[in-house]
């Protein structure tokens, strides 16, 4: 249903990705599913930027800004500094801002318990192994991903307390999101030390990892987007985080005059996160697996089973 030349002269949205860019079938992708399902219901068209370097960022946000685009959306954690200086700038334009929190009274932040979905995969993972052996290999090095492997292990050790955890990260700049050539090698190198499932965290350069599954006849899962359908019966599932759903609502409440600022968490409670089931796994997740991991989801929810959040106090205890 196409909307009214009124209301749509209210909206103008704008995305800017992070690094990896809008095609990453991860992250950023997730974040243009959103804006597309709402152009698609809304008839509402977004302009959307691709950064290539830390300085384009602000200067995108800006560049938005100063032609009337509202909302103005940044994705990942690494645009919060730009976002924060624009929006200051901007005090009479909405922001959002996915992963990361910006105190300000014209920004909403949206955050995600990636610890729990990674929780429910790591439990996935221990449980397909053959070898007692797993890995996680994340992009780049900084407290959220460690928030994803925290979470990982956590769940594979409350399966078997004995298995191995192999952790690697791809690197300590924006590039570690865009090499799956990297990601690929680093997921040989686990396989060959024993592992025979991975999961990656790591943007773009995660397309190597589970490429690399494939061809090595071993099991990959995905990460943000649900990415099962990249290798048919080889990806074991996908830690999906409902950025899109994220993106979609922010649009969706500045269009009908309700948006609001502050941070909003969104974890297994709010469907936030979720480990992925469909046609593509299917076959990988045995009736078994499936009810241990419905009955930890629901344990988790209810406050039973407490997932450590690597990001409160920058340790990995559980």
């Amino acid at each position: 249903m196409m909307c009214t030349a009124a209301v749509a002269d209210t909206i103008k949205p704008g995305i800017v990705y992070d690094f990896g860019g809008r095609n990453d079938r991860s992250f950023n992708q997730a974040a243009y599913n959103g804006a597309k399902t709402f152009q698609e219901r809304t008839g509402i068209a977004f302009r959307d930027f691709e950064i290539q370097s830390a300085s384009q960022s602000e200067q995108a946000m800006r560049n938005f800004a100063r032609r009337g685009l509202n909302p103005i959306i940044a994705i990942g954690f690494s645009q919060a500094g730009a976002l924060e200086r624009v929006a200051k700038e901007f005090p009479d334009t909405d922001f959002a801002i996915i992963d990361a929190e910006v105190n300000l009274p014209n920004v909403r932040s949206v955050l995600f318990q990636e610890e729990q979905g990674s929780y429910l995969t790591g439990m996935l993972a221990a449980m397909a192994s053959k070898t007692g052996k797993v890995g996680f290999i994340g992009g780049m090095d900084i407290p959220l991903i460690r928030k994803f492997a925290c979470g990982y292990e956590q769940g594979v050790k409350a399966v078997d307390p004995k298995a191995e955890i192999f952790i690697n990260m791809t690197g300590t700049t924006g590039s570690a999101w865009t090499d799956p050539v990297k990601g690929g090698e680093i997921a040989e190198s686990q396989f060959a030390r024993g592992a025979d499932v991975v999961f990656h965290a790591a943007g773009a350069t995660g397309i190597g990892v589970l490429q690399a599954a494939a061809d090595k006849g071993k099991l990959g899962i995905g990460v943000d987007s649900n990415q099962n359908y990249l290798h048919p019966g080889s990806v074991l599932t996908s830690m999906v985080k409902a950025v899109d759903v994220a993106v979609d609502s922010a649009l969706e409440d500045a269009k009908n005059d309700q948006w609001t600022n502050g941070v909003q968490i969104l974890g297994l409670n709010e469907n936030g996160v979720a480990y992925a089931l469909d046609e593509y796994n299917e076959k990988l997740i045995t009736p078994e697996m499936k009810e241990k991991v419905e009955k930890a989801k629901a344990e988790i929810i209810s406050g039973k089973i407490k997932v450590h959040d690597y990001m409160k106090d920058g340790t990995c205890t559980y």
